[in-house]
């Protein structure tokens, strides 16, 4: 689709305009037809197999980023191919076509992923730069009902998805630096150096880069702290203004460069996501390297030679993405080698660790994460999966179990790995199996992360350590607690799925009847919040028309009033 984007945009720019564009056409005898293909193949080539997107294509959770991309490329040929049909006077067939291009896939762009919202603005691009001036309506007619197509399908949700974007900044000033540890003001300057990064990577690809651990990226506390940040402000502000000022000359450049930086605008804007993060470009770079393909493509003397050039970029580039695809497919390899290019992030260290872990190598695990310790006091991972690492070399030591309730009791993030971490801590206290980790220590972890003041005003952070109390309290034969813990913890934030759940967890450990009290104290709960837009409301809808929830508990009550049946039924016999 890439292609056919590249090489139908290729084909807008008349020939005059190519050589005034991308270079000196001397010869005047360009082949109007190959031109834009070759300049569409190594375009799209590039974006094919650059070694940055193997992050992308690779891990699995980023065909979130997919997605929406190839909705966009689908939305872009789709109001290209309706706005001709509008210029040959099938007015109903080209608005339809435009309103399902623009509308349409940006619905299933954004139910994909949240930067699918950016559509309209990119198409709004596309028409202003290349079309709207190369590819003029016909008659006043078709012109009228054109710029009406423009400013509902494109100028509207642009605006729209514009006017959200900035009613998001106000409760980003106020609520990010408790979560994340920095401000947005901070996060914007940060992010200049972040997108000039990318740009570097992009330009100069590498076999290898920092992959999925960027947590030690230096934030800029100001314009010169680092110093680097200032001028890579100037950078950024320059190549956006540059990419106004050529719209007319070199609108395949001007194109390029504000495509790339609208497509930015959700995920390195001031949306308190985190800093960094390499799929990030997928979508931006779209159409990064086709002016470059424009430019090896044109006529001249030395055309052979380019698009020798051409080809030998596109060679180097599957090479490269091949080196790192090799490393992908060995992971115990990915993350000592991640953990040795990102020395200082603790996530990097962490990986490693458990990775060490599987191969039998808990010495090494244990050392690697007491340096991490020492670095990131505060970061939960190295505290818990230290506690692993010891457990596998005999006990665990009282000073790992203090910093891991110092790091539960201060840290801002993390909050999910250390819940999964409990699951694994609790069977072993329950079996006995690590000294040193007993109930006790156990009850003084979550007394810590109850400490905890970045998560006191979190219902899901609160709902979660609840349910850790209410498991903990099962193992230690208090069923009466977990039952009061679980209620805790539904009514924080009721959902049929927790119910389920709890329920389940009781009936499984021997306490049918309190799983049936907690089904019926879920049923005097008023319903919990609804989903956030997306698929996950999507989901929601489906399974309240489909009865799934009333179905489910039907059951669960049936197997657990059935399980208390038959466990009276024993007692009475005995």
């Amino acid at each position: 689709m890439l292609v056919c984007l590249c090489e139908r945009l290729g084909e807008i720019l008349p020939p005059s305009e190519r050589r005034g564009i991308e270079g000196d056409g001397s010869s005047g005898h360009d082949p109007v037809h190959s031109w834009p293909a070759i300049a569409a193949l190594f375009g799209a080539g590039a974006w094919l197999l650059h070694p940055l997107f193997v992050s992308t294509t690779l891990y699995i959770v980023q065909r979130e980023a997919m997605l929406p991309a190839t909705f966009v490329l689908i939305g872009m040929l789709g109001w290209m191919a309706s706005r001709e049909a509008l210029a040959r006077g099938h007015i109903t067939r080209g608005l339809i076509g435009m309103a399902l291009a623009a509308w349409l896939c940006t619905l299933l762009a954004v139910l994909s992923k949240a930067n699918g919202a950016l559509l309209p603005l990119l198409l709004l691009l596309v028409d202003w730069i290349v079309l709207a001036p190369r590819r003029p309506m016909p008659d006043a007619v078709t012109q009228r009902w054109y710029r009406r197509a423009v400013t509902v399908f494109l100028i509207l949700p642009g605006a729209l998805v514009l006017a959200y974007l900035l009613s998001l900044l106000p409760g980003a000033i106020h609520g990010t630096a408790a979560i994340r540890g920095w401000t947005i003001g901070e996060r914007l300057l940060t992010e200049a150096r972040v997108v000039t990064d990318y740009l570097r990577l992009l330009i100069i690809p590498h076999a290898h880069s920092s992959g999925l651990f960027n947590d030690a990226f230096p934030v800029s506390t100001g314009w010169l702290h680092p110093a680097s940040t200032i001028p890579c402000v100037i950078l950024i502000l320059a190549l956006i203004g540059a990419g106004f000022a050529l719209r007319k000359k070199h609108p395949a450049i001007a194109l390029a460069l504000l495509f790339y930086f609208t497509a930015q605008l959700m995920e390195s804007g001031w949306i308190p996501l985190e800093l960094y993060y390499e799929h990030r470009n997928y979508l931006p770079a779209l159409l990064l390297f086709w002016p470059i393909g424009l430019a090896l493509g044109q006529a001249g003397a030395l055309r052979f030679l380019r698009v020798l050039a051409a080809v030998l970029v596109l060679a180097v580039l599957a090479m490269l993405t091949a080196q790192r695809a090799t490393l992908w497919g060995d992971g115990f390899r990915q993350a000592q080698q991640w953990a040795a290019i990102n020395p200082d992030s603790a996530r990097a260290q962490a990986s490693a660790a458990l990775y060490d872990l599987s191969h039998n190598r808990p010495r090494l695990a244990a050392a690697r994460l007491r340096l991490s310790l020492a670095k990131h006091p505060d970061d939960i991972q190295a505290p818990i999966n230290l506690i692993s690492a010891e457990c596998r070399l005999g006990g665990v030591r009282p000073q790992t179990l203090a910093a891991a309730e110092d790091a539960l009791a201060h840290t801002r993030l993390g909050g999910t790995a250390a819940f999964k971490w409990f699951d694994e801590a609790l069977t072993m206290a329950s079996t006995h199996s690590c000294t040193g980790l007993d109930f006790a220590a156990l009850q003084a972890t979550l007394d810590a992360a109850r400490r905890n003041p970045h998560w006191r005003g979190q219902p899901g952070r609160q709902q979660d350590l609840d349910h850790l109390q209410g498991q903990l309290d099962l193992a230690e034969g208090q069923p009466g607690a977990a039952l009061a813990a679980f209620n805790r913890a539904l009514a924080v934030a009721p959902s049929p799925d927790s119910a389920l759940q709890q329920a389940a967890y009781l009936g499984e450990h021997g306490f049918p009847n309190l799983g049936l009290e907690h089904l019926d104290y879920f049923a005097t709960l008023p319903p919990g919040p609804k989903p956030g837009i997306g698929m996950p409301r999507i989901h929601a809808w489906v399974l309240r028309e489909q009865g799934w929830w009333p179905k489910e508990i039907s059951y669960l009550r049936h197997t657990l009033a059935a399980d208390a049946a038959a466990r009276q039924a024993t007692r009475s016999t005995k």
